[in-house]
C-alpha cells in the first residue's frame, strides 16, 4: 500500500474544486495508485519521463490531470493538478509540475 500525499495543501484544494464527476474518477483512481503504485498504467496513469507521471480522472464535465511521483517509503507525492481545456497538457503546467517533482526529489 502507498501512503498519498500533496506537495501544498493548495494541490488538494484544486482537486477538491473540481467537478463532482471528475472528482469521483479521481478518488477511485487514486485509490488504484495506493493499491497498485508505480505498476498502474494507461488509461489510468501514464509517465512522463525524469520520475514524473500523470493520473488521468475524467467525467462527462471535463478532464483532469494530476501529476506526481514516487519518494521512498512507499510515499506518492502528487505535485501538480488541473482541468484540461484543451487535447494538449499545456506546457506551463508540465513546467510546473516536473519542478515540483524535483523539489520532491531535492528534499
Amino acid at each position: 500500500m502507498f501512503e498519498i500525499e500533496y506537495f501544498h495543501e493548495r494541490v488538494l484544494a484544486e482537486i477538491q474544486s473540481w467537478p463532482v464527476d471528475v472528482l469521483a474518477d479521481y478518488a477511485r483512481l487514486v485509490e488504484l495508485l495506493a493499491d497498485h503504485g508505480p505498476h498502474l498504467r494507461l488509461p489510468h496513469s501514464r509517465p512522463l519521463g525524469e520520475g514524473l507521471f500523470e493520473l488521468r480522472p475524467r467525467g462527462r464535465s471535463g478532464i483532469g490531470r494530476a501529476f506526481y511521483c514516487f519518494v521512498v517509503a512507499r510515499r506518492v507525492v502528487v505535485v501538480h493538478a488541473f482541468i484540461k481545456k484543451s487535447q494538449q497538457t499545456p506546457d506551463k503546467e508540465l513546467k510546473l509540475a516536473r519542478k515540483r517533482a524535483r523539489e520532491t526529489f531535492d528534499g
